[in-house]
Formats: C-alpha cells, sequence, structure tokens
C-alpha cells in the first residue's frame, strides 16, 4: 500500500480510528473494549476516535473520553466499506486499528484510498471460519488479496497466524501475535456477584454465539449419552437456538437442558458451575475459555483450532473416544460425541476437579491485559514510527 509521507509531524498528536462491528456479546468486541478501557495513559497521548459499523444493542462500554460513531452498515460489506470511507474522510486518522473480518476489509479499502497506516486484528481460523459464510470462496479471495495491503496484522495465536500465511499466503514479518488478554481480577470480582439466574454446582455451562461453529449440538448429545446429574446451561443467543431447543427436546432432557440468551454477567453462573464445556470447531483463541479458568472451575475443551491446546498446554494427537488431560481439564477431537462424553463422566470425581480447576486459574496469569495492552501499543507505535520516518 501506497502511504501519504510526512502524514504525522513534530508536536503533532498522532490520530487513530478504532474500528469493529459492533459492540453486540461476543469475545472479539469483550476484547476490543478491555483493551481500549485498559489504555488510559495511551489515549491520552492521541486523538483518538471509535466507529461502530452497525448499530447493533450494545453490551459492552467503551471509556467514557472516546469520541464514538455509530453507522449502520446493516451487517452489508458493500455498505461498511462506503461508510468507513466516510468515516475515514472525516477524520483523518494517521492510523486504523480494526477487528474483525468486515471491519478489516473495509478499514484496508479506505486504507488504499486515503493512504494512511492500517492494522488489522484477526481474531479467528480465518480459513474455518470463512467456510462457514454463504460465499466462502469470494470471501476467501477478498480476505487473501485485502489484508496483503495492511501494514501490520495481529494474530491471537500461532495457529492463526500460521493459516494467514500458509492459506491466505501473507508474509510472516508482518503478523504479530498477541493473545487475547484476560482481566483475571475484574472477572472474579464480577464472579462473586449474586447470578443472574439458578445455578448449582451440579451444572454444566458453556458460553458463546449459538452458531454452527460453536458446535453446541455435540454438546447437548454427549451431555445426554453422559451420566452427569445435574443440567446443561448454555449462555448465549443466536440463529441455531430453535435447531438447539428441538434437539434437547428429541433426546428427552427437558428442563436439563436450559438456554437463557445473553447474561450481562456470566461469571457470577460459570463460578457457581460444576464444569464448563467448550464444543467448538474453530476458535482463534477463544476466550470463553480463559475465562472459565479465571472464574475457577475446571473445562473440557475440543482440540480445535486454534486456541485450546495452546491455552490447556498439550499438543498431541487424541484417540476418538478418549479424553486428554491438560491443564485446567481435558481435550477431546472435534466432533467427537464419545469422547465428549467421556470427558464429563470423568469430571464426576469432586477431587479431581478441585485439582483442575486450580490449575487453570494458575495458567490464566499469562493472559494478563497488562501485557496485551503493552503489546498492541508497541505495534501501533512501531508502524506510526515507520510513518513518520518515511516524512
Amino acid at each position: 500500500m501506497k502511504k501519504n509521507a510526512g502524514r504525522i509531524r513534530a508536536g503533532k498528536r498522532p490520530k487513530l480510528l478504532f474500528l469493529i462491528n459492533s459492540l453486540a456479546g461476543g469475545g472479539a468486541e469483550r476484547v476490543f473494549t478491555t483493551i481500549l478501557n485498559a489504555s488510559s495513559d495511551r489515549l491520552g497521548e492521541v486523538d483518538a476516535r471509535v466507529v461502530l459499523l452497525d448499530r447493533d444493542p450494545e453490551k459492552y462500554e467503551l471509556p467514557g473520553e472516546l469520541d464514538v460513531v455509530r453507522l449502520d452498515c446493516r451487517h452489508k460489506l458493500l455498505k461498511s466499506v462506503a461508510g468507513v470511507q466516510k468515516a475515514v474522510s472525516d477524520f483523518q486518522p494517521d492510523l486504523t486499528l480494526s477487528f474483525l473480518t468486515r471491519a478489516n476489509l473495509a478499514a484496508v479499502a479506505a486504507g488504499l484510498r486515503f493512504g494512511h497506516k492500517v492494522v488489522l486484528s484477526e481474531r479467528v481460523n480465518t480459513t474455518a471460519h470463512l467456510a462457514t459464510g454463504r460465499f466462502p470462496v469470494v470471501s476467501h479471495l477478498m480476505v487473501k488479496h485485502g489484508y496483503r495491503h495492511a501494514d501490520r496484522i495481529i494474530a491471537v495465536s500461532d495457529g492463526v497466524a500460521a493459516t494467514l500465511q500458509s492459506d491466505f499466503s501473507l508474509p510472516g514479518d508482518r503478523i504479530d501475535i498477541i493473545p487475547n488478554p484476560v482481566d483475571a481480577a475484574r472477572i472474579m470480582e464480577a464472579a462473586r456477584a449474586e447470578p443472574d439466574l439458578p445455578i448449582h454446582a451440579d451444572d454444566i455451562t458453556a458460553m458463546g454465539r449459538l452458531v454452527p461453529n460453536k458446535n453446541f449440538a455435540l454438546l447437548i448429545r454427549a451431555f445426554a449419552r453422559s451420566e452427569w446429574p445435574g443440567r446443561l446451561i448454555i449462555l448465549g443467543e443466536g440463529p441455531e437456538r430453535d435447531s438447539l431447543e428441538r434437539l434437547g427436546r428429541e433426546l428427552g432432557l427437558g428442563a436439563r437442558l436450559s438456554m437463557p440468551g445473553f447474561v450481562a454477567n456470566p461469571y457470577a453462573v460459570i463460578a457457581r458451575s460444576g464444569l464448563f464445556v467448550l464444543p467448538s470447531r474453530a476458535e482463534g483463541f477463544s476466550n470463553s475459555l480463559v475465562e472459565a479458568m479465571a472464574c475457577g472451575v475446571p473445562v473440557i475443551s475440543t482440540d480445535c483450532p486454534s486456541g485450546p491446546a495452546l491455552i490447556m498446554q498439550k499438543e498431541k494427537p487424541i484417540d476418538k473416544g478418549t479424553a486428554l488431560p491438560a491443564t485446567g481439564g481435558f481435550l477431546v477431537r472435534m466432533d467427537d460425541t464419545d469422547g465428549m462424553s467421556a470427558a464429563i463422566n470423568q469430571m464426576l470425581d469432586l477431587q479431581d476437579r478441585t485439582i483442575m480447576a486450580t490449575a487453570g486459574t494458575n495458567r490464566v496469569e499469562a493472559f494478563s491485559v497488562r501485557r496485551a495492552v503493552e503489546r498492541y501499543w508497541a505495534v501501533i507505535d512501531d508502524v506510526l514510527g515507520a510513518n513518520a520516518k518515511e516524512g
């Protein structure tokens, strides 16, 4: 991408634009707001603006001093590209930092037109994520040819970085790996609050968007086959609600399956459960897995690309129908109902669950907010510094 020379001059405050689809409930949105809320000192040194592409209900709060522009792109890529072009023209940033694929493509398009620096944050295993969309081949080509114009790309795990290089031919020297931050102190404090719904130590919890990649159908089937005595509570909302509720009825779960939707404070619920399960087919990093560990509960996860094995410190093959002991709990193969059911049954021992929960809580320290914030701003400083040198 050809850049305008000399955009940052001595004594000028850099102008930064932070871009994301919306602040609807989700892991990327939570990380976006966590980074900004922990950046008060650095935000005081720049002129910053946040642009939200869609007018979805906002589940997370931004720092009060930030200027926020809310577009109305209605989840459409072309509307997003046009909206970001207008926002960039109005604000004239020196650098845009964007989260999520649609926002990333819109950011790159604006960067090509206006010549400012662009940093993308890739939150998911991109290949697996695009494969579930309406036009996977077209989406793949747009990412492959669009992302190459970014000045830097921040990947949340080694696996996401490797996928960007192998499947999209993106240069490794422009990819930085920064794991998602987890504010363990905030989560623990929130976990002590009264939960928004009834919860018992014999209940299993899960959390995420009700979409195919999260694969909650696998968990429901495995739970129905297991000997677990309590309920399965799935926190989150999404287009698969009807089919998942129908599956629960077909399996005769009745009131043993609870799907209360989005919960403002999920940590108070998770912390009082006996077990947290992540059944995904693909994750960029898996915020919810680390957050559950911070809540002090043992976990089970599928060994999906790209985050769980890294988080749980086990990267070895898993036999079908079995559960692999790992830091904080068990890993099972993707789409392995028998393996998931076996892992749930192995968690019936309270003493083993307590030992695993302690190991998981200790592991969370590796993903502190302070460290992630420092590394995000190091990338921003590096890119802005390169821009100043060009001038």
